[in-house]
């Protein structure tokens, strides 16, 4: 005979008044979380209690009821009734609806409310919006009504643009929610399905190689090109821009490659034309100009616009105040918002008192150029007022004449005394005529002194080093301009297109930051530079001396050429050894100097088994080992996102390991004017000839 099966008997409901209900303290939920009790109470407000309260009859000392009933399960909605009659929204007696408990335990009826409950699944709160959508209601109506931003609403209906095909797919748990939120970034289904059909191959793939996949062609609204031009004007122009759930109104990939590049451009050449429009012999524009353009080019310098009494007065006073409030809040507490609104201020208002402009001299403009490209963070970069060689002014005196029909071939100018050009006396009787000295006189007599002054020099160290800073200077600031008598130079490898974004690397920048501060200091005439080298501290002549020798520094690995080629593969390797020592000498290490891995600079131009290397050397076997499946591209991007932080560099930019044994002093003894222990060289201090 089979047993019967007992009945479920729900426990009864019923309203009850809420003056008579009170919140029970065996009421498991203690922390405070979710939607806040004040934007419960407004949804309840406008659409009313949804769900019942789950109630126990309070009873006296006798086991008798005293017509209050207590809330285990339902606290929430308790204080957001509570908060409406608070606030004269709902009567006291207003009959509540109540599932009125008998048996068990109050606690476990308060926890399994809140654990046995499960929450919408993400698809069916899409489709709900949609619904609602359809139903009427606005994007700002829907948020308002459920406390999100708007933002929020439009991210989720999004999820209308992903294929049918797919979300079918995620309702069966075929994928994580984090890739069908990647498919949203564009609304092409075939491209989505064939996406999918690429990645889903029993791996994992993250949601990040999704939406890479799907915007591989577009272009990143955080480039510099997209951030010149803005993104608004691309719209404007037709353009369009995906975005996915995850992108504010500022990120997203734009379709459109050539469009963006024809925008990019029109803006810059527009900007070449008003820069032309000062007076400058030639503008150069390109997005990105090759390291080194400025090489070989005299850079002139303008004058700085000065401040007014008004603007100085103005400049005082702000300077004055930005100081105040730094005091003020020094303790590093946060500031009011007020006050930080002031900052901002005050540094608008600083900016052109302090970034003055610059005026050229009209004769120079008319004969330099400027260099416009795009910086880095998608700034407009203009470098201004640099002379070609063949656009300097030639001196009158240049040259030589030759007078054919008397038969005389005229010398070079004659030398006299202090290099004074002589001028010659024609017509003059030749025993009454002083003539300038023959050519080949005057080559032996200078012959004979340049020996006498390698000598001298040769004794006095401290003007040996000023004789050197003289020419490298010469070298570095004017290459094209007279040459001293002291024949060093500086020759600077061209690197040109060897590398991408040359210019832009921090590096290059501080080079020419430095380069820009000497140049304003030393003066044009070569003459005039000996005493303004010898004004200079010493600290400035080193300064200035490593600044110049740096310039000359050729650390380039160049494939040899065979037998006609410029270097041997000895002379690179001796090159690259030098390098080599140099860089240990003062301490360069590239990751340190901010130099990362990533697919652009290393990891998309090497082979897969170099990509599972760089992984393996700075992440251990195990973690290499998660990427062996990836294609190449895929492999490069995770690579990157492995390699963050982590300081691994490709062979060619480590640091040297330098055996200590290879260290040891040689076995022959130095020169007795090297191995002096008694003092140290003063290259500023003369020694008696």
């Amino acid at each position: 005979m089979t047993k019967s099966v007992p009945k479920l008997v729900l426990s009864s409901s019923r309203d009850i008044p809420f003056s008579q209900l009170v919140l029970s303290q065996k009421n498991v939920r203690r922390v405070k979380a979710g939607l806040s009790i004040e934007d419960l109470a407004e949804d309840i407000y406008r659409r009313t209690l949804l769900q019942s309260l789950n109630v126990r009859a309070m009873l006296d000392d006798d086991g008798k009821e005293t017509g209050f009933f207590e809330v285990p399960a339902g606290g929430r909605r308790f204080r957001a009734l509570e908060l409406l009659v608070k606030s004269k929204r709902m009567a006291k007696d207003q009959p509540v609806p109540c599932v009125v408990r008998e048996g068990g335990i109050a606690e476990e009826d308060s926890l399994a409310e809140n654990v046995m409950r499960e929450g919408l699944h993400p698809l069916d709160q899409f489709r709900a919006f949609s619904a609602l959508v359809e139903a009427g209601l606005s994007e700002e109506d829907i948020a308002a009504r459920f406390f999100v931003s708007a933002s929020t609403v439009r991210q989720r209906l999004r999820l209308a643009s992903v294929a049918p095909s797919l979300l079918d797919v995620y309702s069966e748990d075929g994928m994580s929610l984090e890739q069908l939120m990647a498919f949203t970034v564009t609304d092409n289904h075939a491209r989505q399905e064939q996406v999918w059909e690429q990645v889903n191959q029993g791996q994992h793939t993250p949601a990040y190689h999704i939406r890479r996949l799907l915007t591989e062609q577009a272009v990143a609204a955080s480039d510099r090109r997209v951030r010149f031009i803005g993104i608004d004007a691309y719209t404007e122009a037709g353009g369009y821009v995906m975005r996915d759930l995850f992108s504010t109104d500022e990120d997203g990939w734009l379709q459109d490659p050539a469009l963006v590049e024809l925008l990019v451009n029109e803006k810059l050449n527009e900007a070449a034309r008003e820069i032309g429009a000062e007076g400058w012999k030639w503008v150069e524009a390109a997005i990105d100009l090759p390291y080194g353009c400025e090489r070989g080019k005299r850079r002139i310098t303008g004058t700085t616009v000065p401040l007014t009494d008004e603007e100085q007065a103005r400049l005082d006073a702000l300077v004055e105040e930005y100081d105040a409030i730094g005091e003020e809040y020094r303790d590093g507490c946060d500031l009011p918002d007020e006050v930080d609104a002031r900052l901002t201020e005050i540094d608008a208002e600083l900016t052109p008192l302090t970034s003055r402009p610059v005026v050229y001299d009209l004769d120079e403009i008319t004969r330099a150029g400027v260099f416009v490209s795009l910086a880095h963070d998608g700034r407009l970069r203009i470098d201004r007022g640099y002379v070609r060689p063949e656009d300097e002014p030639v001196a009158e005196d240049q040259g030589t004449s030759v007078d054919a029909e008397a038969g005389q071939q005229a010398s070079g100018p004659a030398i006299g005394v202090g290099g004074q050009v002589q001028a010659e006396h024609q017509g003059e009787d030749e025993d009454d005529t002083i003539r300038p000295l023959p050519d080949r006189l005057v080559s032996e007599l200078t012959a004979v002194r340049t020996v006498a002054l390698r000598n001298a020099l040769a004794q006095d160290p401290g003007a040996a080093f000023i004789a050197v800073l003289h020419a490298l200077t010469l070298s570095v600031f004017r290459p094209h301009g007279t040459h001293g008598c002291v024949q060093i130079g500086v020759t600077q490898a061209w690197l040109g297109n060897v590398a991408p974004d040359l210019r832009e690397t921090p590096w290059s920048l501080a080079i020419q930051e430095r380069h820009e501060q000497w140049a304003a200091r030393l003066p044009d005439e070569p003459g005039a530079l000996w005493d303004a080298l010898n004004a200079l501290s010493h600290d400035e002549q080193m300064a200035l001396l490593a600044h110049c020798v740096s310039l000359g520094v050729n650390a380039l690995f160049e494939p040899v050429k065979g037998y006609g080629g410029q270097i041997s593969a000895h002379g690179i390797a001796c090159r690259i050894a030098a390098a080599d020592a140099l860089a240990s000498v003062v301490g360069l290490d590239m990751a340190g100097a901010g130099w990362a891995p990533t697919v652009d600079n290393y990891l998309g131009r090497v082979t897969k088994p170099r990509i599972i290397e760089a992984v393996r050397e700075a992440k251990g076997d195990a973690t290499a080992v998660l990427i062996e499946h990836l294609k190449k591209g895929d492999m490069a991007r995770e690579a990157e996102r492995l390699l963050q932080g982590t300081g691994w560099l490709p062979e060619p930019l480590r640091l040297p390991v330098i055996d200590v044994a290879e260290q040891e002093a040689p076995d022959t003894d130095l020169p007795d004017f090297l191995n002096d222990d008694e003092g140290e060289f003063d290259p500023m201090v003369s020694t008696p000839g």
